[in-house]
């Protein structure tokens, strides 16, 4: 069955797509602690990235792996949240795909190190 937001078009798709994102950026930002977190040190790095990075590319490079990261935990917090929707049992597939969102942020998170690292350190 599909759903019946699909069939919207032209002006009022970008509209309600515009909504549901800022609602999903308002309700991560709520309710998910991992996301503010990060937030809060995207608020700090990426003029940091801005004001350090030596050339155009370095400054890109850097500003976007730290939004890679926001993006990573957004989609982490939707796997789980679908999970924990399904079921609040404890299952060893819910617990493996938890883990694996989490192991994307931590990788993410590492990414940021080393293009950091890599742009400022030559």
């Amino acid at each position: 069955m599909e759903s019946p937001f699909k069939g919207k078009t032209g002006i009022v798709r970008l509209r309600n797509a515009l909504f549901y994102s800022m609602a999903g950026l308002r309700a991560a930002y709520r309710h998910e602690d991992a996301f503010r977190q990060e937030s809060l040190l995207a608020l700090l790095l990426i003029p940091l990235a801005l004001y350090l990075g030596p050339s155009g590319a370095g400054k890109a490079l850097m500003v976007g792996s730290v939004l890679l990261v926001l993006i990573v935990e957004l989609l982490n917090s939707a796997v789980e949240a679908a999970i924990d929707r399904i079921s609040l049992d404890r299952h060893d597939l819910s617990k493996r795909a938890k883990d694996i969102g989490s192991a994307a942020v931590l990788l993410a998170l590492f990414n940021v190190v080393m293009i950091w690292g890599c742009v400022l350190l030559g």
